[in-house]
């Protein structure tokens, strides 16, 4: 991607055999110095300059975003590069609160997008089993085409990856239709405050499973349930399909972290977009059947009804697929972010995204707030907050154990 520019660097290499004598190394080191060949790897634009021009004509092109994985020759020019001390022009401080500026920009302008239109649709086309297939379906031809022009490279796949994605693929499946039935039946605002007690689910559903958490952990998530309960009893458009939408939705995408983890650990060659694009796939032939049967029967009717609550046919249709693009590239910027941030700072960005589609969607929607459910909701995100705190310290010092 254009946000993974390499900078000029050098490699060099000894033309002398190696010794394990320190002192004749030393001499070695001293007197070859001057015959020592250098290898360049180069890459063009990479002056600060042309990378803001980049980074501006990359504000124009969304579908940038693809190249988000990380191969091993990458890794070996990048290693190349960090022992260069002209890289130090790429790391400067400014260099990189342009690069974490743009990638959370994407991110939480895509995801906003994608709420609003969402709600939109379903506001004049209450029926979030097909509107939840069709965003499947425009990932799905999203990747196809990426994969087809070679923009992201395809993976290379066989059955027992296929085998071992069904079940993460099953729970995303879960996971997004019963947010878009949530959304479909309450307020944006009131669906995000319930899915910030993800971290909950996570922490029971784990431990169930044999994995132990510190009392820190324990006690972050206190105020996540305190803060939900509290919002839930005050929300103004509280309805328990909406409230059971989100919650099983928590569920859902919870499972389908754990299950990844346990049943991918051996095609860790497929970077995290392809990996993406696989499970949005596989969710699209899961869901579209299902959604057939449960609501295929009023789709004519409930068409013509929006049409006429619309006015004009190409709005609706806007609507529609402008939801579909921005539910695709939402996922697919938050895995560039996760690629080049810490988990620490992406927990946060993370927390805080939620605050800003929070905010947003009360702005454009004008929903009534009571100041109990702003305090609820206030809660819960500061309780989510705490959590990715703690959680990102425990992962650090794993990490630092091995």
């Amino acid at each position: 991607m254009m946000l993974n520019l390499l900078p000029s660097s050098s490699l060099t290499l000894p033309k002398y055999p190696l010794t394990t004598n320190p002192n004749l190394a030393s001499r070695a080191s001293i007197s070859h110095q001057s015959k020592l060949k250098v290898f360049s790897f180069t890459k063009p634009n990479t002056h600060p300059v042309s990378k803001i021009h980049q980074a501006s004509i990359f504000l124009q092109s969304p579908s940038g975003f693809c190249n988000l994985g990380r191969n091993k020759a990458a890794q070996i020019v990048k290693s190349a590069q960090d022992s260069n001390p002209d890289a130090e022009i790429e790391k400067s401080p400014n260099n990189k609160t342009l690069q974490l500026a743009i990638v959370f920009g994407f991110w939480y302008f895509q995801n906003i997008v994608f709420n609003i239109y969402n709600k939109k649709a379903l506001n004049v086309f209450p029926y979030p089993w097909l509107l939840a297939s069709f965003q499947l379906l425009v990932g799905s031809v999203w990747m196809l085409v990426l994969w087809a022009t070679k923009i992201q490279p395809c993976p290379k796949i066989d059955k027992s990856f296929i085998i071992a994605l069904l079940g993460p693929a099953l729970f995303h499946t879960i996971g997004h239709i019963s947010a878009c039935v949530s959304f479909s039946k309450v307020a944006v605002s009131f669906t995000h405050v319930i899915k910030s007690a993800e971290p909950v689910f996570s922490v029971i559903f784990s431990s169930a499973l044999g994995d132990t958490y510190p009392l820190s952990v324990w006690l972050s998530i206190l105020p996540i349930v305190m803060g939900c309960s509290l919002a839930a009893v005050t929300e103004v458009s509280f309805n328990v399909a909406g409230l059971w939408g989100a919650m099983i939705s928590n569920v859902g995408f919870v499972l389908r972290n754990i299950y990844s983890k346990k049943s991918l650990q051996n095609f860790k060659q497929v970077n995290g977009l392809n990996l993406y694009g696989w499970i949005t796939i596989l969710s699209f032939f899961y869901l579209f059947p299902v959604a057939i049967f449960v609501e295929g029967s009023q789709w004519v009717a409930g068409y013509h009804k929006a049409i006429a609550s619309v006015g004009t046919p190409s709005t609706f249709y806007l609507w529609v697929l402008v939801s579909g693009v921005f539910y695709h590239l939402y996922n697919q910027s938050s895995y560039q972010a996760l690629d080049d941030i810490s988990p620490l700072t992406f927990s946060v960005g993370n927390t805080m995204k939620r605050v800003v589609v929070i905010v947003s969607s009360v702005i454009v929607f004008r929903n009534p707030v009571r100041p109990l459910n702003a305090l609820g909701s206030a809660i819960a995100i500061l309780g989510t907050f705490l959590y990715s705190q703690v959680t990102s310290k425990k992962k650090a010092a794993v990490e630092k154990k091995d």
